[in-house]
């Protein structure tokens, strides 16, 4: 076995990716450099907590480490140079600390081990990748517990981007990564794992204010799926600066910009609306982006992660930026001096492109954050006391390749049409495009926009519980029917959880992280349960199961 990864939902069998390449199509060596840099993150946050409590810490490490760990999340960055280039600066600055402070004894490993080369790391790996822990148990709350940091540490950055900052957060992800170093009792680890769902929460909250007050809240927007004459820039991802600074630089240059995947919320601000080169969204989620990648003609900016294996006819008109990256693929750096990314090569390359290939027509409808469904919030309780609208479905998350996801196409269709679909995440384009009417003039499908814009459903539904009246979250006529691919998606699952949401339905497989005592631990404190048969699932749901 060269590798060992189970974090995301489509890991081979749900047994874990082994052997020489995972089902997303990240090379052992690859993932094999993750396990390093992440055991490495585990040191620095040691001493870097030591550090600060001997009052040595110069310049506090947390958003490198949580940049690192956004690295690291399934198809976000496959570009070995740069997974080197975060662990040699892991150790530096670890050892750069080191040399200001007195470190306790017994410390762990990750806070003195050496390497450099790339054969150190590859031989590092064999010691602390997932399965050199051996309890199931302890490895499972450990990994849940570092998948939940993932995610949180990639809404964080978006956040940081637009200048929202939380030292508490990042102290959080010091705290939980030097945690799973510690012989923790099994409640000690909940608690993290707990504490995780909490820190996941005020993340959310941070991004949401990050992007509400700087692009507006988001509003009911009709956006064209359809294709114009001009030649386009197609952007996917999450990272909604880089999208106003490319439609700054594209204005007036007889280009078009088009949204792909999780960006397809940015039609939904305010601040971009102005833009009248703002074409809409193309395409569909993000395991379709080989075929729409291929007939968009132009060049794509890759953002943020769900990049998959580049295929060589889009290679060279094919960009990543932030911590996106793919080997072969042209990088564009950071911001330095305040000054914005350039995009002109994107630019200039575009001019020389064909208008994208129309794959489809029409206009599909968005832009149901908390505060636009509270705007409606009169109309939506006269609904519910009326019996027009008899329950709220939540179907956030992933979409992915998995055959079984149809189960969620399949659910939207089954439900009665008195029913309401509240979506955020990819997972909505399993049934966004469906006519699935409106009750009341209020749409079935209410997308409140990215995958992070999942705190926007914990929102309406506290303020529904507050309008009602209800002591309880899960005394609403709420299901939860989750979609998961990779480890935002568990950020949001903690952030759920740490909300007292209960009965939550998870697909279309459990995770395989989970241990099955940890698996019994969840479902005795908080009904989680996996998707079953469709109809069975719908009739539960309208009773409240």
């Amino acid at each position: 076995m060269s590798m060992y990864c189970f974090q995301c939902q489509e890991n081979a069998g749900n047994q874990g990716c082994r052997f020489s390449k995972g089902v997303c199509g990240k090379p052992a060596e690859t993932s094999n450099l993750m396990d390093v840099l992440i055991y490495s993150l585990k040191g620095l946050s040691t001493v870097a907590l030591e550090a600060g409590k001997q009052g040595k810490l110069p310049e506090n490490p947390g958003l490198f480490i949580a940049q690192s760990l956004f690295m690291t999340i399934t198809n976000a960055n496959f570009d070995e140079n740069r997974i080197l280039s975060h662990i040699r600066k892991t150790l530096k600055l670890r050892d750069e600390l080191k040399q200001k402070i007195q470190l306790p004894p017994k410390l762990h490993d990750s806070v003195s081990w050496t390497g450099e080369t790339y054969e150190d790391f590859q031989e590092k790996a064999k010691t602390v990748g997932v399965l050199s822990q051996m309890n199931e148990d302890v490895r499972s709350l450990r990994e849940l517990l570092i998948y939940g940091c993932k995610g949180i540490s990639a809404y964080y950055d978006h956040a940081v981007m637009l200048g929202f900052e939380d030292e508490k957060i990042l102290q959080f992800l010091m705290e939980a990564l030097v945690s799973t170093t510690q012989e923790l009792t099994v409640d000690e680890m909940v608690n993290m794992v707990m504490k995780c769902g909490e820190f996941a929460v005020n993340t959310m909250a941070l991004l949401d204010k990050a992007n509400t007050e700087t692009y507006g809240n988001p509003e009911m927007t009709e956006v064209n799926i359809g294709v114009r004459k001009n030649p386009g820039i197609l952007i996917s991802g999450h990272d909604l600066k880089d999208m106003e600074e490319l439609l700054k630089q594209t204005a007036g240059s007889g280009v078009d910009v088009y949204t792909h995947s999780e960006m397809l919320p940015a039609n939904y601000y305010p601040a971009f609306k102005k833009y009248r080169h703002l074409a809409g969204n193309y395409g569909s989620s993000w395991w379709h982006q080989n075929q729409d990648f291929e007939t968009f003609s132009g060049p794509i900016l890759m953002t943020t992660n769900c990049i998959i294996p580049v295929k060589d006819s889009y290679k060279g008109r094919i960009f990543t930026t932030g911590m996106a990256g793919y080997p072969g693929v042209k990088y564009l750096p950071d911001r330095k001096d305040g000054k914005a990314k350039d995009f002109s090569e994107i630019i200039e390359l575009a001019k020389t492109c064909e208008p994208p290939v129309e794959i489809e027509t029409g206009k599909i409808v968005g832009g149901f954050a908390h505060n636009q469904v509270l705007a409606l919030a009169d109309k939506v309780v006269d609904a519910v006391k009326s019996g027009a609208i008899k329950r709220f479905v939540v179907m956030a998350g992933c979409d992915g390749r998995h055959k079984t996801r149809s189960y969620f196409t399949e659910v939207a269709e089954e439900l009665p049409k008195d029913t309401i679909i509240l979506t955020a995440g990819c997972a909505k384009y399993r049934y966004n495009k469906l006519n699935l009417g409106n009750i009341g003039g209020i749409p079935r499908v209410l997308d409140a926009g990215q995958c992070n814009d999942s705190y926007s459903l914990a929102v309406i539904a506290l303020k529904l519980k507050e309008v009602f009246g209800l002591e309880d979250i899960n005394d609403l006529p709420i299901s939860f029917d989750i979609a998961w691919y990779e480890q935002k998606a568990v950020a949001v699952l903690l952030a759920l959880l740490s909300l007292g949401v209960k009965g939550i339905r998870l697909g279309p497989t459990l995770p395989a992280f989970l241990s099955p005592n940890v698996v019994k631990v969840l479902v005795e404190n908080f009904d989680i349960k996996p998707t079953g048969e469709v109809k069975e699932d719908v009739e539960a749901m309208m009773a409240g199961k």
